[in-house]
């Protein structure tokens, strides 16, 4: 792509990351036919302008208080937000992950009586004291992790271990369909404590996730009881994790 071509590609980034909340560079190099150098040129320079911030493989957008634009939250992930929001029951002691997936469940908790919630992201802590009826809140600090935008770490781990919890709700940067989820993230430790102290672990991920080459295994199949995704998801794949003794669940993304 030329020179002159190259504001608008970034532009059509955002775009991107507004409808998907983060997009690995692999993606966004076959989105855009150009190569993976470029793209990471295209994010150092959006990130250097404030708008983004840069993962291990791809980015994800700056959360702007008050900001009903760009980072707005895309019909799949409401999609799937509804569908977690089914399983979740008044009273329930909830983990939920950072991530713009779990993110999305927030405002479906605003009608639920009784809740807690423990998370290890900022954002995720800010959208639920943000509820007209916001649940009793715990954190589990830790260190900060710029990579991930959460708290990770031991202390973040022995503080989970003190407690225990009726759900995990979890994202995932990849799904690897002979072994789990898969991280662009080193720090899996944190993912597997929140794993083993939940009574179910619900996976919360788009169907363009699997088959994304991601060399960090985070949770395991054995370890996840509820995947929900889209139906993008092929037949061979959706036999193939309800093999691995997983309740699938494969939400509408079509207007009613």
């Amino acid at each position: 792509m030329s020179r002159r071509q190259t504001p608008q590609r970034r532009e059509a980034i955002l775009d991107l990351l507004a409808a998907r909340g983060e997009v690995a560079v692999e993606t966004l190099a076959r989105h855009f036919e150009t190569s993976s150098v470029t793209i990471r040129k295209d994010l150092a320079t959006l990130e250097g302008a404030g708008h983004l911030i840069r993962r291990h493989g791809g980015a994800t957008l700056v959360p702007r208080e008050g900001d009903q634009g760009r980072h707005r939250v895309s019909p799949v992930k409401q999609a799937l937000a509804r569908a977690a929001s089914e399983h979740i029951a008044d009273h329930a002691r909830l983990i939920i992950d950072s991530g713009s997936t779990t993110s999305a469940l927030i405002p479906t908790l605003a009608h639920r009586t009784g809740m807690v919630v423990m998370t290890n992201s900022l954002g995720v802590a800010g959208a639920l004291q943000a509820l007209d009826n916001p649940p009793a809140l715990l954190m589990t600090g830790g260190t900060w992790d710029p990579h991930s935008a959460s708290f990770q770490g031991q202390v973040a781990e022995t503080v989970l271990r003190a407690y225990d919890f009726d759900q995990l709700f979890i994202g995932a940067d990849g799904i690897d369909l002979a072994r789990g989820t898969t991280t662009f993230n080193e720090l899996t430790g944190l993912s597997q404590v929140m794993a083993e102290v939940a009574r179910e672990v619900v996976v919360m991920a788009e169907s363009d996730k699997f088959g994304r080459r991601i060399p960090n295994l985070e949770l395991g199949w054995a370890h996840i009881d509820v995947l929900i995704t889209d139906d993008g998801l092929d037949d061979t794949s959706r036999q193939q994790i309800r093999d691995q003794g997983v309740v699938l669940i494969c939400v509408s993304t079509q207007a009613p």
